[in-house]
This record gives structure tokens, sequence and C-alpha cells, in this order.
């Protein structure tokens, strides 16, 4: 679709260079005529005032002129083809450039599409053959029916999970001036340590928080914290039985540095490249038993981050862990 495109837009540079070039050709033609033919009446009237009237004269004249003419116009021509050959070369790389920026938005829209369909079919199948497989069953017992409403709970959960991630990806736009606020980051932290404090409970994993900078930076305490909530919980996720999550800050070039440690599974090296995309979960990710996460959690932290001005950046070995390292902007240095 798009080389079509790139090619038509190509067209009409061409058609629009073309009509400039035929129109001042033309002009430039008919100026250098009528001088030729003006340089011939000077020259004429010289030599008749020195020598008498030229016998024929018109025929000579014209001859000339017409001759003139001709050279002109191949000049022209030439001159033209070769504008038009580089201006085609030029014209067909200025539309791929001016097209790439939609091409790169309709791809991620379409991909966007793709993976979310994708993703949602999963859970409805597996609702949807539990429910069959229930309508089937003549002789399901109330035991079996709570069993078959309890997993189809668990499907509509996850569902549910997918959907509020897909619409905080979605709806997550760049922070307006007059929106943000004035956010303490250790107050920040606290908050998503409360959010994320039973989760930790219940999968016996401890969470030891050092961070105490007085550090504060401009933008949205809301999604802070979900950042760093979202954080934990991947942390959490990945965590063994009786891990430990460590939380570190300091000032570091302007800006205040938080890392977040666990000693989880790890991420492979040929991963890590690709942790911030969307939906994307690494091998060690997919066979994890208990892990119910879409690969959208780490895709929107990122976006949070870009949104304060800052960067993110993941260090992991498998089997030892992984380290999240965040830079915001102190509000002294934005």
């Amino acid at each position: 679709m798009f080389k079509q495109a790139r090619l038509v837009l190509t067209s009409w540079y061409l058609l629009i260079l073309l009509s400039i070039t035929v129109f001042f050709s033309i002009v430039i033609h008919n100026m250098l005529l009528r001088q030729v033919q003006g340089f011939v009446q000077d020259q004429r009237f010289r030599i008749e005032r020195k020598f008498g009237p030229l016998s024929p004269p018109e025929a000579l004249d014209s001859e000339f002129i017409d001759d003139a003419g001709r050279r002109i116009a191949v000049t022209l021509v030439f001159i033209n083809g070769v504008i038009f050959f580089i201006a085609g070369g030029l014209s067909y790389f200025l539309a791929g450039k001016t097209l790439k920026p939609i091409q790169d938005m309709v791809s991620e829209q379409n991909r966007f599409i793709s993976d979310s369909s994708h993703e949602l079919r999963t859970p409805l199948t597996s609702l949807k053959s539990a429910i069959e497989v229930g309508l089937r069953d003549k002789g399901i017992t109330l035991k079996d029916a709570k069993m078959l409403l309890s997993e189809n709970l668990n499907d509509v959960n996850r569902l549910q999970l997918l959907s509020d991630n897909l619409l905080s990806l979605s709806t997550q736009k760049h922070l307006v001036k007059t929106e943000t606020e004035i956010v303490d980051i250790n107050k920040t932290i606290a908050q998503s340590l409360r959010n994320i404090e039973n989760i930790a409970k219940n999968n016996n994993v401890s969470i030891e928080n050092t961070a105490n900078i007085s550090a504060k930076v401009s933008g949205s305490s809301q999604n802070l914290s979900e950042l760093f909530t979202l954080l934990l919980d991947n942390a959490i996720k990945y965590s063994h039985k009786g891990g430990k999550i460590v939380i570190k800050s300091e000032s570091v070039s302007k800006c205040a540095k938080i890392t977040i440690q666990d000693e989880g599974i790890g991420i492979a090296k040929k991963d890590l490249p690709h942790i911030f995309d969307r939906f994307f979960r690494s091998d060690a990710a997919r066979s994890k038993r208990d892990s119910t996460g879409f690969g959208l959690g780490l895709s929107i932290a990122k976006k949070i981050v870009e949104d304060h001005g800052g960067t993110i950046a993941v260090f992991s070995r498998v089997g030892q862990g992984s380290t999240f390292e965040i830079k915001l902007p102190t509000i002294n240095h934005l």
C-alpha cells in the first residue's frame, strides 16, 4: 500500500516540477529567441549602413533565427531531462521520508490490533470451552459447577486485566504543563509499596526500601505511582518464593536515579532489547506456570518514564535476577 502511495506521491512531485520547468523553459526560449532576433536586426542595420542593402535579406535572417531557436530548444530539453532524472530520485526519496512517519504509525496500530486480538482470543477461547463442557455435562454437581464458575472468574479477571492494560497504554498521553505537579519521589515509592504490599506477602517476597533522597520531579504523582507499582509487581511476579527485592535511589547528573533489583529468574540477553515492547514476554516468563501477565506492564512503564522526560534501562542475567534503573530529571533541572 505504501509503496504504491510513494510512487503516486513521487509522480505528483515530478508533475509539479515538470510543469514549473516547462513553463520557465518556454519563457526562457522566447526571451532568448527575441534576443537573437534583435541581435540579427542590429547586425543587419550596421552592415547596411556600411555596405548598403543586402540581398536577399529575409531568407538568410529567417534561416539563422530558426537554427538558433532549434539549438536553444535542444539545450533546454537536455537541461530539463537532466533535472527530471535527478528530481525523480530526489522525489522518490522525499516521498519515502514524508510517508515514513505515517507508515510507522499505521504499522504500529496494525501490530497493536493484531496482538490485542490474539491476546484477547486466548482467555475467551478458554472461557467458551469451559462453558460448553459444563453445558454438555448432564450430571454436573454443585461442586463441579462452582469449580467451573471459579475457572470462568479467573478468565474474566484475565480479560479485565488485559483490557485495563490496553486502556492504560492507549490513553497514556504526554503530560500537559498545566496538569503537572511537584512530586516527592520518596512519598511516591511509599505509596507504591502500600499498593503492592499484599501481593508481596501472598508470594512470600520481601521488599527492602532504602530509597531516601530529597528529590522532587515535575509530573503526575498518579502515573509515577503506577510506574513503581508496575515495576514492583513485575519483580514480585518473577521472583522465587522467599526472594528479596531492593529499592535504592540516589542523585546522579541532575537526575533522580531509582533502581529496583530482584533475585528472580532473570532475562536472557537476546530478550533484553525487546523487553519494553508491547506483548513481549521472554521465554523464561512464558514457561513460568503461575505467570498471568500479557507483556504490557513494562511497555506502560516505559511510556510513563518517557512522558516525564526520563529514561529506563534493565540489566539482567538468567538465574541471577534483574535490575531496572529509572532516571527522572529533578525539578531544578527540567
